[in-house]
């Protein structure tokens, strides 16, 4: 895999009022001061406009937390990848754990909105992770390598694609994996996007998440395989968001 710049991603999920505006503001006088790492602010629809204009001319970028296949139509509360992107959004999260789990979003709808995504030049942030009883019962890897096949289209070797391994049991509760077991799991991703994409696989970036926190980001941003972080709840204050970005510098 070829050395590339690490990336720090703030999923604040359904998280934050106009009022949130103040932690934006203090991410983008940050930033500045970590220009080796890119870094991008997925904020709930309500607030993304807001957020978005902030955003122009700082190093963040904006990001949704989902998008709809389809580019426009009857699907009452949805967003289009194409209205995300007339937004300015440049990402767009896409799988993650919470969604498969409670809205029942499956490999084949996530690659559906990956396609879409590259449709209207977002880059997508497929999320990928195992249950807690999937990794006691050593199925993560087999696991992960399914939903790797399953949720990335196969325009990913030639479009910028970013993944994020959130072991589900390790999101919002506190626990992360060992730094082993991330690497294996990464290494695992690694060999499973390269017997895929080839050199191209390279490109794509992959990213850790799960109650990624300051104290323990220096630890699993220097993990082999790690390109950056996919966080939650701790990217919703701009100090903790800033020094988990600084631990990737």
């Amino acid at each position: 895999m070829t050395d590339r710049k690490k990336l720090v991603a703030g999923n604040w999920k359904m998280n934050g009022l106009r009022a949130s505006l103040t932690e934006v503001r203090a991410m983008v006088q940050g930033a500045s001061a970590i220009p080796s790492v890119d870094l991008v602010v997925c904020p709930p629809a309500t607030i993304a406009s807001s957020v978005g204009e902030l955003l122009k001319g700082s190093p963040i970028g904006l990001g949704g937390q989902d998008c709809h296949a389809a580019i426009s139509g009857a699907f009452t509360g949805e967003v289009s990848a194409e209205m995300w992107a007339d937004l300015g959004a440049r990402y767009v999260i896409l799988g993650h754990s919470e969604r498969r789990t409670m809205q029942g979003e499956t490999d084949v709808s996530v690659a559906s909105k990956a396609a879409a995504a590259f449709r209207a030049g977002l880059t997508p942030i497929i999320c990928v992770g195992e249950s807690l009883p999937e990794r006691d019962s050593g199925e993560t890897l087999t696991v992960v390598r399914g939903q790797l096949a399953g949720s990335i289209p196969a325009a990913a070797g030639s479009m910028p694609t970013i993944i994020a391994y959130e072991p589900v049991w390790a999101i919002g509760t506190g626990r992360t994996p060992t730094l082993a077991q991330v690497a294996e799991v990464h290494q695992a991703m690694v060999e499973a996007l390269t017997a895929r994409f080839g050199a191209a696989a390279g490109n794509i970036r992959l990213l850790y998440g799960g109650s990624v926190k300051p104290e323990n980001a220096p630890e699993l941003m220097q993990t082999a395989g790690v390109d950056g972080a996919l966080v939650g709840g701790a990217s919703l204050k701009a100090a903790d968001f800033l020094k988990i970005a600084s631990a990737c510098a």
